[in-house]
């Protein structure tokens, strides 16, 4: 009971604190757990609203554009998909190559689902032919200051001229599908048909001027500034690009790939080549040898691999194996040295002329030429001389091997007897009588009788034996 007093009069009424601390209790409970949900909620759809860091992968290339290189950028456009980047930067550098190979990167880009920019870069490189293509399929073209775009004239890579009508056809496919490329990404279109037709090439700023690339940045990290908040239009959705603190991730190219790109290297290719050829005449001269076959089949093969994507004139291979003829004639004939000369000059002379002379940058390099024309003129020579000499040595084995053997009669031959020769007895037979103890020679043999004469003054043995 609550008494309290009031006018001199006593009110009482009962107590009821279970009842009230209870409801007190669980209304503090009830905002405790309401304020907890909307916390909760808060932080959740901060989480989910923040944006989070964006990923760019970045591929560099530099050479010829090949299997290899397609290889390449259809691994990087399936990694930055897989991993939901931001962006892909493919940084370029090539002189061309394959059209096979580009229209395959060209179709990855177009469905790639990660914006593509490719960026011709550092300072000095250059996007010729199947670059330019690269380039203007690309969802974003930059291009570096001190670099060119341009020469996209297509050319037959295998050493062989087109005839009017093939080279008109593959002129005009080859524009259209340019102009095509240029008009998808809203690029000058009439440029690109001249850089087809007439092997025009610009500088990186012309290339801005005249609507072909997008942007010229300076270097990489001046690239993801000017990429900030750039729109692109991806199958006809405008996204725009963050790249502020952006988390950069490299995709460097497998090692298998790298072994791969390293056999396109025209000096490679050459080297090989060479070694192919050589091998292949050293086990010619040396049947069973085993190893310079080997050797020289492997690579053979692999300088075939390496010469499908470069441009070779037939006319220097020609002169590189008739160089080799004429080393190896020099070591059977006698010439005072003039088949010597000439194979060194023809070795020369090809490697001079094995590459195309309207590719300039696939010429080879005069350190990888004349150690490979010196080490493979004396080592052909070295190989033919003592194959030769192995042709007309006397057969030291079988039968053949008896002939002009020395040993000593056994017993009187009358005209048979007995004579030991290579440390075995052996039934012989002579046309004059040879007492026991002389020594005698071999001259032929029938089945297991020897025939054989003396060794005496009047005999003598011959100098050959």
């Amino acid at each position: 009971m609550v008494c309290f007093t009031h006018a001199n009069m006593p009110h009482c009424f009962p107590r009821n604190s279970g009842s009230a601390s209870f409801s007190d209790r669980s209304l503090r409970f009830a905002l405790l757990v309401a304020g907890l949900i909307l916390f909760l909620l808060y932080v959740h759809g901060f989480a989910a609203t923040a944006p989070s860091q964006p990923l760019i992968v970045v591929a560099t290339y530099e050479g010829v554009i090949n299997p290899v290189s397609a290889e390449y950028l259809h691994d990087a456009i399936t990694f930055a998909e897989e991993n939901q980047a931001h962006l892909l930067i493919f940084q370029l550098d090539t002189p061309g190559g394959l059209d096979t190979s580009m229209r395959s990167m060209v179709k990855d880009m177009i469905a790639s689902q990660v914006p593509v920019v490719v960026y011709i870069a550092p300072s000095g490189a250059r996007a010729a032919s199947a670059g330019v293509f690269l380039t203007l399929a690309a969802h974003i073209a930059a291009m570096a200051p001190g670099t060119n775009i341009g020469a996209a004239h297509p050319v037959a890579m295998g050493g062989g001229e087109m005839d009017k009508v093939m080279k008109k056809k593959v002129e005009n496919d080859a524009i259209a599908y340019i102009r095509s490329l240029a008009e998808r990404r809203g690029r000058n279109a009439d440029w690109a048909e001249d850089a087809v037709r007439n092997s025009v090439s610009v500088s990186a700023q012309e290339a801005l001027k005249l609507g072909v690339i997008d942007l010229v940045a300076n270097n990489f990290d001046d690239l993801l500034n000017r990429l900030e908040g750039y729109t692109v239009n991806m199958d006809g959705q405008s996204l725009t690009l963050r790249t502020r603190n952006a988390k950069i991730e490299q995709f460097p190219m497998s090692w298998r790939l790298e072994a791969l790109k390293a056999l396109s290297d025209p000096n490679i290719a050459y080297v090989l080549m060479t070694i192919g050829m050589v091998g292949l005449i050293a086990e010619l001269y040396n049947p069973g040898a085993i190893l310079p076959g080997v050797v020289g089949a492997i690579s053979l093969i692999l300088a075939f691999y390496s010469l499908q994507s470069l441009p070779v004139n037939y006319a220097g291979v020609l002169l590189l194996i008739l160089g080799l003829v004429f080393l190896i004639l020099e070591a059977t004939v006698t010439s005072f040295g003039l088949l010597a000369i000439g194979g060194v000059i023809s070795l020369v002379l090809g490697s001079l002329m094995l590459m195309r002379e309207e590719f300039p940058f696939y010429q080879l390099s005069w350190t990888v030429i004349l150690p490979v024309v010196l080490i493979t003129a004396g080592f052909t020579l070295l190989v033919a001389t003592f194959g030769v000499k192995s042709f007309r040595a006397r057969t030291m084995t079988g039968q053949e091997g008896m002939i002009g053997l020395i040993g000593t009669a056994k017993t009187d031959l009358a005209p048979r007897g007995k004579v030991f020769v290579h440390g075995e007895l052996w039934e012989a037979y002579s046309d004059e009588p040879i007492p026991a103890g002389t020594p005698v020679q071999v001259t032929g043999i029938e089945g297991l009788m020897l025939y054989v004469k003396p060794v005496t003054a009047s005999h003598p043995i011959p100098k050959e034996a």
